[in-house]
């Protein structure tokens, strides 16, 4: 099984899905303020088994400055030709913005991460064709040396391997520096990540793709990424610090 084609290239994550979308192609909000573009991580689904898009806060939530019930489009607006933001419809919309974790520039964060509240109609849980397929809805704790993929915007499918836990990074964002601590380090002899490849799930490289990570910053050049644990991810969606609603049990909706 997989997600319908796009009406062109079904291995081009930038095109325009036909939906129910996969993961692993280019999204956004149509409310930013400029021609932004990130990757939909996975299809997540909580203890009701409501149905939401995964990825970054920078990618949904504007980096705290979007607004919960957004409305969050594929492809992203950038993929879409930068159209106007008067234009009500640059993408197709797969959901609204259901809740993130606020990033914050005076403490330590844990994670970048947004959901978008969709359907199984609007959203698929298969990679495009060329990707890795479909995760597993079982998770796993990273481990040094582990081998990984991911499948996202900019690079698609591309393979690394982890080499730093525990970690503690400063990224910038447009409001100034924030502090993340107990990221994953993964590392490749070639770009594994790229602008626009925000929010992309991180998973093990085998036959089972067990969810490790949702990737969000690297290096000028993409050979060293850097994820929040899909495990903190996924509580952390939950907690009390999250704007919107909370989503409780939420799980990666997977094999």
């Amino acid at each position: 099984m997989g997600c319908p084609p796009g009406p062109g290239d079904p291995t081009n994550p930038t095109t325009t899905f036909s939906p129910p979308v996969p993961i692993g192609v280019s999204t956004g909000n149509a409310a930013a303020k400029y021609c932004d573009t990130g990757t939909i991580g996975a299809r997540v689904k909580d203890s009701s088994g409501k149905v939401y898009a995964l990825s970054n806060n920078h990618v949904y939530a504007l980096q705290n400055s979007a607004h919960i019930g957004d409305t969050v489009l594929q492809p992203g607006l950038y993929d879409a030709g930068c159209p106007s933001l008067s234009n009500d419809s640059p993408g197709h919309p797969i959901g609204t913005l259901s809740a993130f974790v606020p990033i914050s520039s005076t403490s330590n964060n844990t994670v970048d991460a947004a959901i978008a509240l969709s359907s199984p109609g609007l959203l698929c849980n298969y990679t495009p064709l060329n990707g890795y397929g479909r995760p597993n809805s079982k998770i796993t704790t990273a481990q040094i040396f582990q081998a990984v993929q991911k499948y996202g915007r900019t690079t698609s499918l591309t393979k690394g391997t982890i080499m730093g836990l525990n970690a503690t990074v400063n990224v910038t964002y447009d409001f100034g520096t924030a502090v993340f601590v107990k990221q994953i380090i993964v590392f490749s002899s070639q770009a594994f990540i790229g602008a626009g490849d925000s929010g992309s799930l991180l998973v093990t490289n085998n036959s089972y793709c067990y969810p490790v990570g949702l990737l969000f910053a690297g290096n000028s050049s993409g050979t060293y990424a850097i994820a929040n644990p899909i495990g903190l991810v996924l509580t952390s969606l939950g907690a009390s610090g999250v704007n919107g609603t909370r989503a409780y049990g939420l799980a990666i909706d997977g094999k």
